[in-house]
């Protein structure tokens, strides 16, 4: 089982302290979270791919330990958006706005 909660109760006041909006705050937290599973996934799929094989011998069932192994381990890891939400409450992010004259434009 987990050392982290999926969920956590937040105080709304502390997303509003950096853009004090929280609306863009969430949006932010969401961007990153993105990224981050993005990341995740990218790394898990190299990861997995090692064991891509199309012959089956003896060392397919070690292998499939090791296959189940990497997935626990990523499944146990915290949910993109806890660690973006924690990111962002720490002020680990950096974000800008659109500048006015880009959105003018669109």
């Amino acid at each position: 089982m987990s050392s982290q909660a999926s969920l956590k109760t937040r105080n709304i006041q502390e997303f509003t302290k950096n853009t004090e909006n929280v609306y863009e705050s969430v949006t932010i937290i969401s961007k990153r979270a993105r990224q981050i599973s993005a990341t995740v996934k990218e790394e898990l799929s190299s990861k997995l791919a090692e064991f891509a094989s199309t012959v089956d011998n003896l060392e397919e069932i070690f292998e499939n330990r090791e296959q189940i192994e990497i997935s626990r381990f990523y499944e146990r890891m915290p949910k993109p958006t806890n660690l973006a939400t924690d990111e962002f409450l720490e002020d680990e992010l950096t974000h800008r706005l659109k500048e006015e004259s880009e959105e003018s434009e669109l």
